[in-house]
Formats: structure tokens, C-alpha cells, sequence
């Protein structure tokens, strides 16, 4: 199985260093040096990382063979993809890869229904669900235990306890283009027809 690990922002200095949205919640496993990815677009790659360090809070990477500043911007909205045996489960027992959360039907404690998550936004503070309502507009939900009470792969479900205001049709929002630093189209990993990064809930 394939997931998204993360997604190639902009060159940063001249020799070849890049900024990564990072869309796993193990990068030091899935973004190490050594770590062989393949790519979206497949022609870019596959990328070995060669380093890697953490600047002004943002990771960076340099791959093997890519030595300057043109080489790097020419991987800009590349997508890092690992291969992961599907039996894998995140370390964090509150964590889920974001395969696992697609498409649950999002609803009240009692029931009442809410949407369905359409996808999963990985920001820097905490991940966002974003569900279609029935109606076809869409909500943000922060995947935090207060709010995200419960998931159930069994029943295909994720219980919430929003906040007053959160869900009610006035909050009603359209999803983020996109929250890395660069101004790109958003690449996010569940609009690409399977692979995926991981979600956590709790603070991140």
C-alpha cells in the first residue's frame, strides 16, 4: 500500500535543500535519510533523502543528486509517497492513516448525522476533518479528542461533540486551498486516488 508521506514546497538556499509539507505523523520513519521514495509525478522520481533538518520549524530534505537551487525548485508540489504493508498500524494507538478515516460517516452522540469526511487537512497545530453535509456544503471538524469523541472502524463511523457554532450553517466553510508556506494549488494526499499520510487525535 501506498501513502503520501508529504509534499515539496519551495527551494530553499542555493545547494539543493527543499521544504516539505510533511503529511505523516512518523517522519522520522517514513523521512529519514537512507529512505527511498517513489513520486507524483512518477517521472520525478524515484527520491533517496540524503538529509534532513528541521529550520524555523519546518523540516528539509536533500535528495541525492539534486545539488542547487534549480534542481530543487524543479521538484516544487512533488508528492513523496512510501511503500507501507497495509497490515501497518501507526505506533500511536490515537493515530489513523488517513485511508482509514476517508469516507466515515461523521455524526452526533445521538446519532444524528453530519456529513461524511471527504478529506483529511495536516496543518502544523492539528489535523482537520473536512465533511460534506448532506446538503453538499462543507464543514471543517479538528480531529481533537475533545471534539472527535470516538472512531469506529467497525461501524465506519467518527462521533463528535462540536463546540456551539462549529457545525451550525452559519460556520459552514469551504475547505482550505492549501496550508503550507508556498502558493501552490493544494496537493492534498486524499485527492490522489489512494495514497494517503496519517491523521492523530489530541493535540499534534
Amino acid at each position: 500500500m501506498q501513502l503520501v508521506v508529504a509534499r515539496i514546497g519551495r527551494a530553499h538556499g542555493i545547494k539543493g535543500e527543499v521544504t516539505v509539507e510533511v503529511r505523516t505523523d512518523e517522519p522520522e520513519l517514513r523521512l529519514g535519510p537512507g529512505a527511498v521514495l517513489a513520486t507524483e509525478p512518477a517521472s520525478t522520481g524515484p527520491l533517496t533523502i540524503e538529509t534532513g533538518r528541521v529550520h524555523s520549524g519546518r523540516l528539509l530534505l536533500r535528495f541525492a543528486g539534486v545539488s542547487d537551487r534549480t534542481a530543487a525548485e524543479a521538484l516544487r508540489n512533488t508528492l513523496l509517497i512510501a511503500e507501507v504493508d497495509p497490515e501497518d498500524m501507526p505506533e500511536d494507538p490515537d493515530e489513523y492513516y488517513d485511508h482509514q478515516l476517508m469516507d466515515l460517516d461523521v455524526v452526533l452522540a445521538d446519532g444524528t448525522e453530519v456529513g461524511r469526511i471527504t478529506e483529511i487537512t495536516h496543518l502544523p497545530s492539528q489535523d482537520l476533518f473536512i465533511v460534506e453535509r448532506p446538503d453538499g456544503s462543507e464543514v471543517m471538524i479538528p480531529f481533537v479528542e475533545e471534539i472527535v469523541t470516538e472512531i469506529d472502524l467497525v461501524e465506519q463511523r467518527a462521533v463528535i461533540d462540536p463546540p456551539p457554532g462549529l457545525i451550525d450553517d452559519n460556520a459552514v466553510v469551504a475547505a482550505p486551498a492549501d496550508s503550507s508556506e508556498d502558493d501552490s494549488p493544494s496537493g492534498d494526499d486524499t485527492d490522489d486516488d489512494g495514497p494517503d499520510g496519517a491523521a492523530k487525535g489530541g493535540s499534534a
